[in-house]
């Protein structure tokens, strides 16, 4: 051995703490995207915990009932209909969601947040210039509020929301797509017609 394989050799004998050989156990996996192991309900679960602690929630509802707002929310349900579900008011869920940082298009869609976002009118004043009731300046206010708290937490909690029950969505219309279409190509060509 000359000189540099020598020196590198003490070097690797004083790192290793006298082992000859290092060997890195290796692990085997499929493809590079990470996937959480815990249920989606777990997931969830954590998701409004998270949220109860970090925001003072203005809500009665459970965790429980909390996460069947947010599954209702994904499936396009209503607040009327959820409330229903729920036995409450359909404006306690309005108040979930938003909780939730669940914002529906249609939440605010006939006046502008940012028109009124940093307005200090009073809701009389603001009622009158957009010609909406004071409760629906109040519904837009509490709109524009989770917004920009969604916001502050970089949309953390509504991206999260979205792996877990959009994804799984669009998952089950995939393979149920994927179902459909294997089912076409398996008998494609085939007689339906057929008398015994």
């Amino acid at each position: 051995m000359n000189d540099k394989t020598e020196e590198l050799r003490d070097i690797f004998t004083d790192v290793t703490d006298g082992e000859e050989t290092v060997t890195e156990s290796q692990e085997n996996t499929r493809g590079s995207l990470e996937r959480d192991e815990r249920s989606d309900a777990d997931r969830l679960e954590s998701v409004v915990q998270q949220m109860r602690e970090r925001y003072e929630f203005e809500t009665e509802l459970s965790d429980d009932e909390l996460i069947r707002v947010a599954k209702a929310f994904y499936d396009g349900t209503s607040d009327a209909e959820i409330a229903d579900e729920l036995g409450v008011e359909a404006a306690e869920v309005f108040e979930a969601r938003l909780s939730l940082h669940l914002v529906g298009e249609d939440d605010a869609d006939e006046v502008d947040l940012a028109a009124i976002r940093d307005r200090e009118e009073d809701d009389t004043t603001l009622a009158a210039e957009y010609d909406v009731s004071e409760a629906r300046i109040r519904r837009y206010r509490r709109v524009a509020d989770a917004k920009d708290q969604s916001r502050a937490a970089n949309d953390r909690y509504r991206d999260e929301f979205d792996s877990i029950l959009a994804d799984a969505d669009l998952s089950e219309r995939m393979t149920s797509d994927l179902r459909e279409d294997g089912l076409e190509d398996a008998t494609e060509g085939m007689e339906t017609d057929v008398e015994f």
